[in-house]
């Protein structure tokens, strides 16, 4: 009772009501072995200022990307919030507005969303994308689920070069389901999928290929080739990637459901999540699609309005297989990723995309000058080192005394994934570490003009972030008026109660 702080006599009315004696009454139904009769073990109440200052005590315990830059990849890049779009996770305005199943009350969130689904659509190249889901793990299962109904099939068949934990989060979901799991092979010294395993493998009985783009090694797939070899058999394409930024630079995935994450979009890498998932497909596709979909249409008085328009698998129409989500915490980070890209814009996202890019070619190039083997298969920011006879460790106790940590593939085969606020000061410092800690004797300038770039079939060439609410609002001053508009269409706990939210359903 005590997370309604009711006074004893609002509590009294409420057991008299109800027909009780007490509280304990309340648990009349349950067998009193197992009910728990002694007090819980817990320490003694604090204050929420002591609560805070020894929160903040454990806190200064961690390295932050300041003090502890972070090359790891593989769904964890360090990027930069601006402080306009980091304003959302302080504002109980935003935070506290959603309430979907009244759209007449939530018309600014509902709006943020809908500009959301916009964004996933154009820089994926696909007709229609849900509402977010939770991660990008559980929106690739949920891809191949999806595609298992699509299909009327029910084997699976992954690349191993897909994200180990999106592999494990998937092998979860097929099991549960009955589907079986087959994995086509990489190559060991590129780290590209092996389309000709593909093709061996491929039966008339699989659902779904599911790759993912850049690969967990940091390789551009050949995403047409994969997908026409899973169409001759009847077979659809799910492709999964956990950098989303790539896609400004990149050419959209030519796949059927398209899986992933936004973490690079001004979230947080938040000691591993979760982030803003993403499912995005076909309009023929879209009735099998999970989660919610919000729609735009215009009111009694002819204004633009939104609304939830699809939510064929929501926990009040089919509670045993919901899949929605559309919970408070979840929709304000794709609202994050959403107004990311408002303030950035079309030009600004491709800019941190090439710089990216830029410097990871620029990274291989000086490495190589260095003699250490690099993968040569197409990139956009991670680069992927064959250290030969040397032992992947040394090289990390190395980056440990720098307080830079890169990833170890295997005892001789490191990761290194670059980000938004990467500058070239990290790249002459890699050297360094690759250099036996030794200053590499050339500099970033040197190396620039003979690093590679992508390959025309990997070059995205199809505009993308085209309507007007991702061309007008680039100062702070605009994006904040922007959001402070979308804060007015909303009832949230700064101004009232909410009569009902969906994590009440």
């Amino acid at each position: 009772m005590g997370y309604v702080p009711n006074p004893p006599r609002v509590v009294g009315e409420m057991l008299e009501f109800m027909g009780l004696h007490g509280r304990d009454d309340l648990f009349t139904d349950i067998p009193a072995g197992l009910r728990l009769i002694r007090d819980l073990n817990l320490e003694a109440p604090r204050s929420e200022q002591e609560l805070r200052q020894d929160i903040g005590q454990l806190a200064a315990r961690n390295t932050t990307v300041d003090d502890r830059p972070c090359f790891l990849g593989a769904g964890a890049y360090d990027h930069y919030i601006p402080a306009v779009v980091e304003q959302l996770l302080l504002r109980s305005e935003f935070y506290t507005a959603y309430t979907p199943y009244q759209p007449e009350l939530s018309q600014g969130i509902l709006q943020a969303i809908f500009e959301y689904q916009t964004m996933i659509c154009n820089l994926t190249a696909m007709d229609v994308a849900n509402a977010s889901m939770y991660d990008g793990s559980t929106a690739l299962a949920e891809a191949a689920l999806m595609a298992a109904r699509l299909t009327s099939k029910g084997g699976l068949l992954v690349a191993r070069s897909v994200h180990p934990e999106y592999q494990e989060v998937l092998q979860t979901y097929a099991k549960n389901q009955g589907m079986p799991i087959t994995e086509f092979d990489y190559d060991a010294g590129t780290g590209a999928a092996d389309l000709d395993d593909l093709e061996r493998k491929l039966n008339d009985l699989t659902a779904a290929v599911i790759v993912q783009s850049p690969n967990f090694f940091g390789v551009v797939e050949d995403v047409k080739r994969a997908a026409a070899i899973a169409h001759r058999r009847g077979a659809l394409l799910v492709m999964g990637f956990a950098e989303a930024v790539s896609l400004g630079i990149l050419e959209p995935p030519a796949a059927d459901i398209v899986a992933g994450e936004l973490q690079s979009f001004a979230i947080s890498p938040s000691y591993g999540g979760p982030y803003a998932g993403i499912i995005a497909t076909r309009e023929k596709f879209a009735r099998q699609m999970p989660g919610r979909l919000v729609g735009e249409t215009t009111d009694t008085r002819g204004n633009r309005a939104f609304c939830l328009t699809m939510a064929t698998r929501e926990q009040h129409i089919r509670r045993e297989k919901a899949t929605s989500n559309i919970c408070t915490a979840q929709a304000l980070l794709a609202n994050m990723a959403s107004m990311y890209a408002v303030y950035h814009g079309p030009e600004g996202l491709k800019q941190i995309a090439q710089r990216i890019h830029a410097l990871t070619e620029i990274l291989a190039a000086g490495l190589e000058k260095l003699g250490i083997t690099v993968s040569s298969e197409p990139r956009f920011d991670t680069v992927r080192i064959d250290l030969g006879d040397k032992r992947a460790a040394d090289i990390l106790k190395i980056a440990e005394a720098h307080r830079i940590n890169f990833r170890p593939i295997d005892d001789h085969t490191l990761g290194i994934s670059l980000g938004e606020i990467t500058d070239e000061s990290d790249v002459a410092e890699i050297w360094q570490i690759f250099n036996g800690d030794k200053a590499p004797g050339f500099m970033v300038s040197e190396v620039a003009g003979s690093a590679s770039r992508f390959t025309l079939h990997a070059s995205r060439t199809s505009p993308f972030l085209a309507h007007k609410v991702f061309n007008s609002y680039h100062s702070e001053t605009e994006m904040l008026r922007y959001l402070k508009r979308l804060e007015s269409r909303d009832l949230s706990l700064t101004a009232s109660m909410i009569p009902l939210g969906s994590c009440t359903m």
